[in-house]
């Protein structure tokens, strides 16, 4: 088992490495840097030569070589965990991603807790039920959960939550608690305000999965090894726990990582209709703006969450089924 979880750390470790790279390579894939931007805004009334954009781009360090500006990038990021500066706000990339940065990945936990505990037992009570109302009910819920977009859903329920309860479902906080610094009320708060923006993203996230787990759970049933487990005399529940539900959760555990990135995908435009302050917006405005330090920040912490996060489920996938282990091994 160590060694084991030794290789998919190291694994782990050089996938985030190259991920670095490509995502270096991202940044400087857009035309164009920041000092053409800041020209145009700051100086667009003003004839400009060269030599002054020149002198702009020298300002801000961007006339260094592409393989000097990332070892210092990245270096910095991995020794003092500072992402560089944002050019833009004029202030270092950490300060503007901060808060939202810790707001985005608690929606994502939030969506993902929620996915899963509603996909798997609803999947596997589904399965044993094979063929009943409630089977049934539950494929057609499975449906619209596929075929209707997150933001439709978000859409509905704000104007739902208006026009019913006369109040909005829109944000993180309530007004006290918006603008005010940390504390344990503020925490309290934002719990209760996850609630919508989870169930949203989850909506289709927990249909997948549960066709996914009602699929492999059906499978498993068929199995000899279940037959004879039964005529063992196994206590039902019991044997449906320790085998096939054991075993039909296999593909959700890795999907993880795909899944985190998929409602990271969506969250932008839920984002937009609930009110929601997450890096989505601030990296389509990076983008637009060459800020390249921030929108590198942003994609770089998103792809090392998929990489734990498909670590995180290597390891849950040996715990659950050990023949992973064996085979890797």
């Amino acid at each position: 088992m160590a060694r084991f979880l030794i290789r998919r750390a190291i694994g782990a470790i050089v996938t985030m490495f190259l991920v670095s790279i490509m995502v270096f390579i991202v940044m400087e894939l857009p035309p164009g840097d920041y000092a053409d931007r800041y020209a145009f805004r700051k100086l667009g009334g003003m004839t400009l030569t060269p030599a002054d954009v020149e002198d702009i781009r020298h300002r801000f360090g961007l006339d260094r070589p592409a393989p000097a500006r990332y070892f210092e990038w990245i270096g910095n990021i991995v020794t003092k965990g500072d992402f560089g500066p944002s050019f833009a706000f004029a202030t270092s990339v950490n300060n503007v991603i901060g808060a939202r940065l810790w707001l985005t990945l608690a929606i994502l936990f939030a969506t993902l807790i929620l996915t899963y505990l509603l996909s798997i037992p609803v999947g596997i009570y589904a399965a044993v039920r094979r063929r009943s109302a409630a089977d049934y009910s539950l494929t057609v819920f499975s449906y619209l959960g596929l075929a209707l977009p997150n933001f439709l859903v978000a859409l509905f329920m704000l104007y739902f939550s208006i026009r019913v309860f006369d109040t909005s479902i829109g944000g993180l906080f309530s007004e006290p608690y918006r603008d005010a610094p940390w504390s344990w009320g503020k925490v309290g708060n934002l719990l209760t305000h996850l609630f919508v923006p989870a169930v949203v993203l989850a909506w289709s996230a927990t249909a997948f999965q549960l066709q996914t787990v009602r699929a492999t759970m059906l499978d498993e049933l068929g199995k000899l090894s279940v037959t004879a487990a039964r005529a063992r005399g196994i206590p039902e529940f019991k044997l449906i726990l320790k085998y096939p539900a054991r075993l039909a959760i296999n593909p959700v555990v890795s999907t993880m990582g795909f899944d985190g990135n998929r409602i990271f995908s969506e969250l932008p435009i839920v984002a937009l209709v609930l009110a929601l302050p997450e890096l989505g917006e601030l990296l389509l405005k990076s983008f637009l703006d060459l800020d390249m330090y921030v929108a590198g920040a942003i994609l770089l912490m998103m792809t090392v969450f998929i990489v734990v996060m498909n670590f995180i489920s290597d390891v849950m996938l040996t715990l659950l089924d050990p023949r992973i282990r064996l085979q890797s091994l």
